[in-house]
């Protein structure tokens, strides 16, 4: 009888100890599920889109490598074409042997890093300036009713692969520079190479991002967006010491083009900066393309809040 009792409250006890912590753990549950950060989310859209941009992607070139013959053809004549601007500076150094104090491999480094980072961006962005006319058109809606963030859908549409023709010959010309050039190399003028090529074209992404917001409250500004790119680059293929220094400012504290490769430049090459700017300052490039990046989302995300169909 005795055991009988001692086992009803052993048990009542232990059913107690098990209402108790279920209540206890309830509460924390709802606590953690009703604070829960909005990283992870954030993080899961991102892969999301890089996830639909590379199905896309992989879908246009599968139909491009349907002609490799063509695929051939159009990515030479790319690099050929891209590299007349090249021939064309060499051919003003036939005539000079310094323009504005930089030589014809040191003029060469600007063009290949300027070149490589572009046609990296254009490969990966570029279709973005042709948002306007989905605008215009009305075909922007079948795009916003599929599962793929709306910015995967429009970098990616038409993936253009003959592209690497631009990033093939600006390497080209960027190796045949650190060939030919002088320069004292440390760990840090190494690295700060592939970093300068690879934050160039973030940056120019983020250029490429924000001009197509603008074309949501403009309607077709391709050519405003283009104008900042390829006008950008054409710019920063020359030296900083040929422009005037309200341009200088402007590319450096407005628009931050001079960080895609004036001011690593400078640095690898042991030349100082037109505005005065700290040697430190060349290795910005990675933050500068993240703060650039930013206000260029933010007005990515406003615009498409801010779309109207055109009901065609």
């Amino acid at each position: 009888m005795a055991e009988a009792t001692g086992t009803a409250g052993t048990a009542g006890t232990a059913s107690t100890a098990s209402t108790a912590g279920k209540a206890a753990t309830r509460p924390a549950q709802k606590r953690r599920k009703f604070t829960d950060p909005e990283v992870p989310r954030a993080r899961g859209r991102v892969l999301e889109g890089l996830r639909g941009y590379g199905l896309i992607v992989a879908m246009w070139i599968r139909s491009t490598m349907t002609y490799r013959t063509s695929f051939v053809l159009s990515t030479v004549g790319n690099a050929a074409i891209t590299l007349l601007d090249f021939v064309a500076i060499s051919i003003m150094f036939s005539h000079v042997d310094v323009l504005g104090g930089f030589t014809l491999p040191e003029v060469a480094l600007l063009y290949g890093s300027c070149s490589a980072s572009l046609g990296l961006a254009d490969l990966l962005l570029g279709n973005t300036d042709r948002i306007g006319a989905r605008i215009r058109d009305g075909s922007l809606d079948t795009m916003l009713v599929r599962p793929v963030p709306l910015l995967a859908q429009v970098a990616a549409d038409r993936f253009a692969l003959r592209r690497l023709g631009r990033v093939v010959q600006g390497l080209g010309v960027l190796g045949w520079a650190l060939w030919s050039l002088e320069v004292d190399w440390t760990g840090g003028k190494v690295l700060l190479v592939p970093v300068m090529v690879l934050s160039g074209a973030a940056i120019f992404a983020a250029v490429m991002v924000a001009g197509a917001a603008f074309q949501f409250v403009a309607g077709d500004a391709a050519e405003v967006q283009n104008s900042f790119t390829y006008g950008g680059c054409t710019m920063l293929q020359y030296p900083p010491t040929v422009f005037a220094t309200e341009l200088l400012r402007g590319v450096t504290f407005i628009v931050p083009l001079a960080f895609v490769n004036w001011l690593p430049a400078l640095y690898v090459l042991g030349r100082p900066d037109p505005l005065g700017l700290p040697g430190w300052a060349a290795f910005l490039s990675p933050l500068v393309a993240f703060v650039v990046f930013v206000p260029a989302s933010l007005a990515w995300r406003a615009g498409v809040r801010s779309y109207r169909s055109t009901g065609s």
